[in-house]
Protein backbone atom coordinates (compact mmCIF):
# COMPACT_ATOMS: atom_id res chain seq x y z
CA UNK A 1 0.00 0.00 0.00
CA UNK A 2 1.37 3.04 -0.58
CA UNK A 3 2.45 5.33 2.36
CA UNK A 4 2.16 9.19 3.20
CA UNK A 5 3.67 11.43 5.37
CA UNK A 6 2.79 14.47 6.63
CA UNK A 7 5.20 16.79 8.77
CA UNK A 8 3.36 19.29 10.94
CA UNK A 9 5.34 22.96 11.05
CA UNK A 10 5.05 24.37 14.40
CA UNK A 11 6.53 27.37 13.43
CA UNK A 12 5.69 30.63 11.20
CA UNK A 13 7.92 31.09 8.08
CA UNK A 14 10.97 33.51 9.32
CA UNK A 15 10.49 36.80 7.74
CA UNK A 16 13.75 37.03 6.38
CA UNK A 17 14.42 33.21 5.38
CA UNK A 18 15.14 32.46 1.07
CA UNK A 19 12.25 29.78 1.14
CA UNK A 20 9.13 29.03 3.12
CA UNK A 21 9.71 26.76 6.12
CA UNK A 22 8.18 23.69 4.46
CA UNK A 23 10.30 24.68 1.14
CA UNK A 24 13.40 24.07 3.07
CA UNK A 25 12.13 20.89 4.75
CA UNK A 26 11.25 18.92 1.47
CA UNK A 27 15.11 20.25 0.51
CA UNK A 28 16.50 18.39 3.75
CA UNK A 29 14.68 15.46 2.82
CA UNK A 30 15.22 15.18 -0.75
CA UNK A 31 18.37 14.87 0.73
CA UNK A 32 17.50 12.49 2.84
CA UNK A 33 15.99 10.52 0.77
CA UNK A 34 18.66 10.46 -1.94
CA UNK A 35 21.23 9.27 0.62
CA UNK A 36 18.65 6.60 1.12
CA UNK A 37 19.21 5.58 -2.62
CA UNK A 38 15.50 6.34 -3.70
CA UNK A 39 14.88 8.86 -6.29
CA UNK A 40 12.60 12.18 -5.22
CA UNK A 41 10.22 14.14 -7.62
CA UNK A 42 9.89 17.47 -5.59
CA UNK A 43 6.16 18.92 -7.05
CA UNK A 44 5.48 22.89 -7.15
CA UNK A 45 2.68 24.84 -8.15
CA UNK A 46 4.81 26.42 -11.13
CA UNK A 47 7.98 27.00 -12.49
CA UNK A 48 9.29 30.15 -9.99
CA UNK A 49 8.86 27.40 -7.22
CA UNK A 50 10.91 24.98 -9.09
CA UNK A 51 13.50 27.44 -9.69
CA UNK A 52 13.68 28.67 -6.65
CA UNK A 53 13.86 24.77 -4.76
CA UNK A 54 16.77 24.34 -7.77
CA UNK A 55 18.71 27.30 -6.41
CA UNK A 56 18.47 26.50 -2.63
CA UNK A 57 19.77 22.63 -3.38
CA UNK A 58 22.10 24.20 -5.36
CA UNK A 59 23.24 26.43 -1.64
CA UNK A 60 21.93 23.59 0.46
CA UNK A 61 25.13 21.89 2.48
CA UNK A 62 29.05 22.57 1.17
CA UNK A 63 29.78 18.81 2.60
CA UNK A 64 26.84 16.87 1.26
CA UNK A 65 26.25 17.79 -3.10
CA UNK A 66 22.60 17.00 -3.83
CA UNK A 67 22.36 16.05 -7.46
CA UNK A 68 19.18 17.29 -8.79
CA UNK A 69 17.78 19.19 -12.03
CA UNK A 70 14.39 20.46 -12.94
CA UNK A 71 12.28 18.39 -14.82
CA UNK A 72 13.69 18.13 -18.80
CA UNK A 73 16.86 19.12 -17.68
CA UNK A 74 20.08 17.22 -17.38
CA UNK A 75 20.62 13.65 -18.14
CA UNK A 76 18.55 11.42 -20.14
CA UNK A 77 16.89 9.84 -17.24
CA UNK A 78 17.12 12.49 -14.45
CA UNK A 79 19.37 13.34 -11.55
CA UNK A 80 17.99 11.48 -8.17
CA UNK A 81 16.48 14.63 -7.25
CA UNK A 82 13.58 16.03 -9.93
CA UNK A 83 11.84 19.50 -9.02
CA UNK A 84 9.13 19.74 -11.29
CA UNK A 85 5.45 21.63 -11.92
CA UNK A 86 4.40 18.94 -14.28
CA UNK A 87 3.99 15.03 -13.70
CA UNK A 88 7.32 13.23 -13.76
CA UNK A 89 8.52 11.53 -16.90
CA UNK A 90 10.77 8.86 -14.82
CA UNK A 91 9.30 6.60 -12.46
CA UNK A 92 10.59 7.91 -8.92
CA UNK A 93 9.74 6.33 -5.64
CA UNK A 94 9.18 9.29 -3.41
CA UNK A 95 6.87 12.51 -4.23
CA UNK A 96 7.40 15.84 -2.08
CA UNK A 97 4.94 17.72 -2.30
CA UNK A 98 4.73 21.52 -2.44
CA UNK A 99 2.03 22.18 -4.73
CA UNK A 100 -1.45 23.45 -3.17
CA UNK A 101 -3.44 20.72 -4.39
CA UNK A 102 -2.35 16.82 -4.13
CA UNK A 103 -0.96 16.15 -7.26
CA UNK A 104 -3.41 13.54 -9.38
CA UNK A 105 -0.23 11.31 -10.04
CA UNK A 106 0.69 11.08 -6.44
CA UNK A 107 -0.56 7.26 -6.52
CA UNK A 108 2.16 6.50 -8.75
CA UNK A 109 4.52 6.86 -5.88
CA UNK A 110 5.27 4.20 -2.94
CA UNK A 111 5.69 7.28 -0.80
CA UNK A 112 4.05 10.47 0.12
CA UNK A 113 5.41 13.72 1.74
CA UNK A 114 3.55 16.64 2.21
CA UNK A 115 3.35 19.50 4.72
CA UNK A 116 0.70 21.37 7.67
CA UNK A 117 2.60 25.02 7.63
CA UNK A 118 1.49 27.29 10.43
CA UNK A 119 -0.70 29.96 8.06
CA UNK A 120 -4.37 28.41 8.81
CA UNK A 121 -5.08 28.92 4.78
CA UNK A 122 -2.57 26.73 4.28
CA UNK A 123 -3.29 24.56 6.96
CA UNK A 124 -6.91 24.45 5.32
CA UNK A 125 -5.34 23.07 1.75
CA UNK A 126 -3.42 20.72 3.69
CA UNK A 127 -6.64 19.40 5.27
CA UNK A 128 -8.03 19.25 1.44
CA UNK A 129 -4.56 17.18 0.21
CA UNK A 130 -4.99 14.68 2.90
CA UNK A 131 -8.60 13.89 2.28
CA UNK A 132 -7.70 13.50 -1.59
CA UNK A 133 -4.81 11.19 -0.49
CA UNK A 134 -6.81 9.09 1.20
CA UNK A 135 -9.45 9.06 -1.43
CA UNK A 136 -6.63 7.76 -3.31
CA UNK A 137 -5.78 5.13 -1.02
CA UNK A 138 -2.74 6.01 0.39
CA UNK A 139 -2.25 5.19 4.12
CA UNK A 140 -1.28 8.70 5.62
CA UNK A 141 0.42 9.20 9.00
CA UNK A 142 1.54 12.89 11.11
CA UNK A 143 4.44 13.89 12.36
CA UNK A 144 4.90 16.90 14.20
CA UNK A 145 8.24 19.15 13.33
CA UNK A 146 9.08 21.77 15.45
CA UNK A 147 12.15 23.85 15.88
CA UNK A 148 14.57 20.78 17.42
CA UNK A 149 12.66 17.97 15.75
CA UNK A 150 14.11 15.43 12.86
CA UNK A 151 12.51 15.74 9.88
CA UNK A 152 14.02 11.41 9.40
CA UNK A 153 10.96 9.80 8.01
CA UNK A 154 8.76 7.80 10.05
CA UNK A 155 9.47 3.60 9.49
CA UNK A 156 6.82 1.69 9.64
Amino acid sequence: MRQGLFYILSQEDEPQAPLAAHFAVACQLAAYHYQQGQKVFIATDDQTQAFAIDEYLWQFDGDSFIPHNLSGEGPKYGAPVEIGWQKPKQRRQVLINLRKIAPEFATEFAQVVDFVPCAEDLKAAARLRYQAYRQQGINLATKPLGPSSDATPVTK
